[in-house]
């Protein structure tokens, strides 16, 4: 004689919640870590770009004798395009912020030096400014990051 069991298979509605609230828990940690690093990414790109700038400007100071003056205006802005002087191409592509706009290209009255500046995202980079450029960076979560003249 077979035995009959009121066993059902299958899960119930409580369980199928606490899986899914589990899996929605785990999810927003990803999320979270992923703008993280989509941060530091932005942030490793400027700092990459202002160095290829840098470079542009000491190629064009090794020709001209001097760095140019952004007056009137950034040499750099409009990013994307190329930064030719006299014929010659010093950047074929100027690079242009991970978020959009140009890096800021300052040339201090004091002669022989320049800065270029970017807005980091990340506030916790150990290589920020020491003091936050207020001027170019200000707003929602952005600090400086400058690189003068060697």
């Amino acid at each position: 004689m077979k035995k009959m069991s009121n066993v059902k298979k299958g899960f119930t509605l409580v369980e199928i919640i606490v899986v899914i609230a589990i899996i929605g828990i785990l999810a927003s940690f990803l999320v979270g870590a992923f703008t993280g690093i989509k941060r530091t990414t932005r942030d490793a790109q400027r700092k990459t770009d202002l160095r290829s700038i840098q470079s542009a400007l000491e190629i064009y100071r090794s020709d001209k004798g001097d760095y140019p003056s952004p007056d009137p205006s950034n040499p750099f802005d409009p990013c994307g395009g190329s930064w030719t002087v006299d014929g010659t191409v010093y950047i074929q592509k100027i690079p242009c912020d991970p978020l959009g706009g140009a890096y800021t290209y300052s040339y201090p009255v004091v002669a022989g030096g320049y800065e270029l500046i970017a807005c980091l995202e990340d506030l916790s980079d150990k290589q920020k400014d020491a003091t936050n450029n207020i001027t170019y960076c200000n707003g929602t979560a952005k600090w400086s990051y400058t690189l003068k003249n060697p």
